[in-house]
C-alpha cells in the first residue's frame, strides 16, 4: 500500500534516470480524463519530488505531473526495449527519456498543470505538514490536529487525514497507535499534547527509516530482521496474538469519510 515512505522511495528511484534528462516521448491513457502528456516532448525534467502520498514531475517548460497512486498504483522504471513487468493495457502514463523509461501503471489520478499554480492546487495547497519534509514543522502539525473539526474525531481517523498532516497511511496509523499504546478509538480531545508528539514522533521516525531502506520488505515497524519476529506489530494480524502481550489482535472498520480497517490490541492499547 502505497504510504509516504513509498512514494519517498519511488522518486528516489526515479531521479537518477530522469532529472536533467529531456523527454523524447509521452503518452497517457487509460479512464477519465487523459493529460496532454506530448507538451512535455522537448521539456527537460527538473526535479521528482515526493509530497506525502503525491509524486510530483516537474519540467523546464514551466509544467508539472501530479500522480496519485491510491492502492493500486506504482512506478516502475525500465531501460529501452527492456519488458515491462505489467501489461501495457495497464499503462497510466509513459515517459521516455535519453536511456530509460519510466511507466505509472494503474494510478487514478495523472494530471499535467502549470507549476506556478502549485500553491493554489485544491489537492496540494490543502495538504497538511509531510512528515517526511527536512523542514516538517510539529507545531503546524498539532495545530491542525486540534481544530474543532477534528476534537471528536477518534484519532486513528485523524491521523489518516492528510489535510491534518500527510504521509501516513493505513498501515502506519496502525503501527504507531500500537506503538504508543493509544487506543484507535480515543478521540483527540482526549489526548494531551504530550501523547500526540510522540505518535508524530515515531510516525516520522518510522517514515524516514523505510524510505531510506533500499531491500528486504516494503516496510518494518517491529525493528525486527529475523523472519520469526514479523516485520509488522499489528496490521492485517487479526485474530493472531500480540507480540508485545499474547493478546488477539482485534480489527474493525473505522472512519465515516472514508472507511478503513483498523487492527489493534484490546490489552495494550486499552481504551481510556
Amino acid at each position: 500500500m502505497p504510504e509516504g515512505d513509498t512514494l519517498a522511495r519511488t522518486a528516489a528511484g526515479l531521479r537518477p534516470v530522469l532529472v536533467g534528462r529531456e523527454v523524447v516521448a509521452a503518452r497517457a491513457a487509460g479512464p477519465g480524463r487523459v493529460p496532454q502528456v506530448g507538451r512535455l516532448v522537448g521539456a527537460r525534467i527538473d526535479a521528482v519530488d515526493s509530497v506525502g502520498k503525491h509524486l510530483l514531475v516537474r519540467f523546464d517548460n514551466g509544467l508539472e505531473l501530479r500522480t496519485h497512486l491510491r492502492m493500486h498504483g506504482s512506478w516502475h522504471r525500465y531501460r529501452p526495449g527492456e519488458p515491462w513487468r505489467r501489461p501495457a493495457a495497464r499503462a497510466r502514463l509513459v515517459l521516455e527519456v535519453p536511456g530509460a523509461v519510466a511507466v505509472c501503471f494503474d494510478a487514478p489520478v495523472v494530471e499535467l498543470f502549470e507549476r506556478r499554480s502549485e500553491p493554489i492546487h485544491p489537492s496540494l495547497s490543502a495538504l497538511g505538514p509531510d512528515l517526511l519534509a527536512p523542514s516538517f514543522e510539529l507545531s503546524e502539525a498539532l495545530l491542525r490536529l486540534r481544530r474543532p473539526e477534528r476534537a471528536g474525531r477518534p484519532i486513528a481517523e485523524a491521523l489518516v487525514d492528510q489535510r491534518a498532516l500527510a504521509g501516513i497511511g493505513n498501515v502506519y496509523k496502525c503501527e504507531v497507535l500500537f506503538i504508543e499504546r493509544v487506543s484507535p478509538f480515543a478521540a483527540v480531545e482526549a489526548l494531551d499534547d504530550a501523547t500526540l508528539e510522540r505518535l508524530l514522533s515515531t510516525a516520522r521516525r518510522l517514515l524516514r527509516e523505510n524510505a531510506e531502506r533500499s531491500s528486504g520488505p516494503e516496510r518494518v515497524t517491529t525493528g525486527a530482521r529475523r523472519r520469526a519476529v514479523g516485520p509488522l506489530w499489528v496490521y492485517g494480524r487479526t485474530g493472531r496474538p500480540c507480540r508485545r502481550c499474547g493478546s488477539r489482535i482485534e480489527a474493525a472498520r473505522q472512519g465515516r469519510e472514508l472507511p478503513r480497517m483498523t487492527w489493534w490490541c484490546p490489552t495494550c492499547q486499552a481504551e481510556p
